[in-house]
């Protein structure tokens, strides 16, 4: 057998190897996923103002910090758990340009959520944008759309696109030959629920639909091509397998619920439609906060 270096030769005896439900890593990821970047708008927006100045980070940058330091942490530990060898340099570079790329999205990203208080509305392009539209020079109004840009798409890609690989390098290690392997334990059915929800957040506030749905063919076709070696996915695998699965179910919810609102396909134009969380809030649920905090 060939002796495994630490940048991924694979062991030929470790193909066969399985692991049991990681109950507490997916427990860690999928809260602080709740916790430190879906809750970080949220915390922004109800804790006093007077606590975080507009021109000092806002508690949602605090949980960004924390969130661009504990997501790796966790990947890599799940990667270490893995039953097989991983190609450890891919890992490597994926860590390192999604730590980069989900730092400079919390830069842009406290400066358009920062924008909300002075009445930003994300539901419209930057130039359509009250606020925005009538700045003097209008080289400011580029200035801004550069800021969107590096917080909407190439903090998005990289942020993302090593996120996905990531998880799909370690689904590729959790398969076995032994059919009882092959179901989840309770905690696990339990957990699918909270995660698949965050992932629907995730692919629809950052835009990343493309990216998700190859990701998720790309488990389907390694899937059917492990099957016909008499392989089939251990309780880890399917617990990121099925997770996909209701997250796809979810995103067509969404999607249907919302098509036929005229604002947000002016918004969201072309043959993929999904519109984010965030700009449904700030087109249909703000105004209700105000209007209640009126009376």
């Amino acid at each position: 057998p060939s002796v495994p270096s630490r940048h991924g030769a694979v062991k030929a005896e470790d193909t066969f190897k399985t692991s049991p439900f990681h109950l507490d890593l997916w427990f860690y990821f999928t809260l602080q996923n709740w916790v430190l970047d879906f809750g970080r708008p949220i915390a922004m927006i109800i804790l006093p103002l007077e606590w975080f100045p507009l021109n000092k980070p806002s508690a949602g940058d605090y949980f960004h910090m924390a969130y661009n330091v504990i997501t790796p942490f966790l990947l890599l530990k799940l990667i270490e758990r893995s039953p097989k060898t991983l190609p450890r340099s891919m890992v490597y570079v994926s860590i390192i340009t999604f730590v980069m790329g989900a730092s400079i999205h919390l830069v842009g990203d406290s400066v358009n959520h920062r924008l909300i208080f002075s009445g930003y509305q994300h539901h419209l392009s930057v130039r359509e944008n009250p606020i925005i539209r009538n700045l003097k020079p209008e080289t400011l109004i580029d200035s801004f759309e550069l800021l969107y840009y590096y917080d909407e798409y190439l903090g998005h890609s990289m942020w993302y696109i090593p996120f996905f690989l990531i998880l799909f390098i370690y689904f590729t290690g959790c398969f076995t030959p032994v059919a009882e392997q092959s179901r989840m334990p309770v905690a696990a059915v339990l957990l699918m629920g909270p995660s698949s929800l965050y992932y629907w957040y995730l692919v629809t506030e950052g835009q990343i639909f493309i990216l998700y749905i190859f990701t998720f063919f790309a488990m389907m076709a390694l899937v059917m091509h492990q099957k016909r070696k008499g392989l089939v996915l251990d309780s880890n695998g399917l617990f990121l397998f099925y997770s996909f699965i209701i997250t796809l179910l979810l995103i067509a919810g969404w999607v249907g619920w919302l098509w036929n609102d005229k604002t947000l396909r002016k918004k969201y134009p072309g043959v993929i439609y999904i519109p984010e969380p965030w700009a449904f809030y700030t087109l249909h649920m703000s105004n209700l906060h105000t209007a209640r905090e009126g009376l």
